[in-house]
């Protein structure tokens, strides 16, 4: 696997790879109507290119096909982070997560936060995250819930 900055031609396979990975597991945690408001169909690719434009996620890639992203603010906001529907639970996350710790400590952030989702809770409590608040967020008519966490500086250089 190869962990690269994002390029413009990558919005497309990058939204899709959101969508297909919300709807293929979201549904563990979330119901069908949670999904697709979470995930709409079809993905709204106009605002994904802006999105990612302005975001510039690092890409994790296995033979030139994207299995993953994961998105740093300059505050150390980690706004998004998704793995391949067919690539589950294969350390990809992990690799992302340690890549983004590792240029965050690079540009001197010294606190990482998130608004996790129920199926990425557990994740992030692994790694270290406190848990701040539970949130309730309102999409396209239904509700989320997801939590806000964060890794704080005597932690962030601990791990």
């Amino acid at each position: 696997m190869r962990i690269r900055n994002y390029e413009p031609s990558d919005a497309r396979e990058i939204a899709d790879l959101f969508h297909d990975a919300i709807h293929a597991i979201g549904t563990e945690s979330y119901s069908r109507e949670q999904v697709e408001a979470w995930a709409p169909t079809p993905p709204d690719y106009d605002h994904w290119q802006r999105r990612l434009d302005c975001k510039q996620p690092f890409v994790a890639e296995i033979n030139q096909k994207i299995v993953g992203f994961i998105e740093l603010d300059p505050d150390g906001h980690i706004d998004c982070m998704y793995t391949h529907k067919d690539y589950q639970r294969q350390g990809i996350a992990g690799q992302l997560y340690d890549h983004l710790k590792m240029i965050a400590g690079q540009q001197g952030i010294r606190r990482l936060y998130v608004e996790a989702s129920k199926l990425a809770r557990p994740f992030f409590e692994a790694r270290g995250f406190d848990l701040v608040k539970e949130n309730i967020i309102e999409r396209h008519g239904q509700q989320l819930v997801n939590y806000s966490m964060e890794l704080n500086e005597f932690t962030f250089h601990r791990i």
